[in-house]
């Protein structure tokens, strides 16, 4: 099997952007030209790579694993590069990062700081629900993922990053608000209103509500903190997120933290990734700024 080094980013552009057009911008070359590229690694394997179906490529079981290929690759070729960069003295390179949603709150600030120390750096972030960074962490397609309650079926370095407390919300008007402890029985008449299932916030708070054998009436599930906290300003029921989401203040925006007893639960976020993987010197120097913004705080 004879491939160059770019038919392989060009794979892997494909996989990434899930169609040959998109594989062609990535890689600055026509469709026609990107086409006749991927028709020769297919040809050299000898097995089909990948289907279109209604223009979106759908890969082989042999193309999933040739993407898993081309992805390990490419991050050693940067890595090497960041490498030679360190030598000569430069601090050039590419970041990605992929964050929870509730993460959102303090990591664009964090990733300002380390930009402005490394103007050089280019750094795409991706900000998603817990299922989606789960996903991309599967597909190996960032450097480092930052979530609460990491999978325990895949085999990662796993390092608590901060504490993500998460709280009971109500509209300022409502006689929770001015209430001490109260009790879970005390809110088997009240609506609540929680994030999608498989969000981490959803899964902190689902875990806690089992363990009590409380059953929730739940009015809505919602794909964001703010769409949670302006239907609970809106006087539509209680909500359950993380303190971050207020900013880290006890109110906001017609909201406010209410005193339920067994709240704040202790979740926290991580810094996650694949545990055979080598981390590139602006990964690490990533983590490292993280680590010292954190202890700051």
């Amino acid at each position: 099997m004879n491939a160059t080094f770019r038919q392989i980013r060009l794979f892997k552009a494909l996989a990434d952007t899930g169609s040959v057009s998109g594989a062609a911008r990535a890689m600055h070359v026509t469709q026609p030209t990107a086409s006749m590229q991927l028709k020769e690694i297919s040809q050299a394997i000898g097995l089909p790579l990948y289907d279109v179906i209604g223009k979106k490529v759908h890969l082989t079981e042999v193309g999933q694993a040739l993407a898993l290929t081309a992805r390990s690759m490419v991050f050693e070729w940067e890595s090497f590069q960041q490498r030679v960069d360190e030598i000569k003295g430069l601090s050039r390179g590419k970041l990605r990062v992929a964050v929870v949603s509730t993460a959102k709150y303090f990591m664009p600030k964090m990733i300002g700081s380390f930009c402005q120390k490394y103007p050089a750096i280019d750094v795409a972030l991706e900000i998603l629900n817990r299922d989606g960074v789960v996903q991309r962490l599967q597909n190996n397609l960032d450097d480092l993922y930052i979530m609460s309650m990491p999978p325990t079926t895949m085999n990662l370095h796993d390092e608590l990053l901060m504490p993500n407390p998460i709280v009971v919300i109500a509209s300022i008007s409502d006689a929770l608000a001015a209430k001490k402890k109260i009790s879970l029985t005390e809110l088997k008449n009240h609506r609540f209103i929680l994030r999608e299932p498989g969000s981490g916030t959803r899964m902190a708070g689902d875990q806690f509500f089992r363990q009590k054998k409380f059953k929730p009436n739940i009015r809505l599930e919602l794909g964001s903190n703010e769409a949670v906290k302006e239907s609970v300003a809106g006087g539509l029921g209680i909500g359950v997120i993380s303190r971050h989401a207020l900013h880290g203040m006890d109110k906001e925006h017609g909201v406010r933290v209410i005193d339920v007893v067994g709240f704040p639960l202790p979740s926290a976020w991580h810094m996650v990734n694949p545990s055979h993987q080598k981390l590139s010197p602006v990964t690490l120097a990533f983590r490292k700024h993280l680590q010292k913004e954190i202890a700051q705080l």
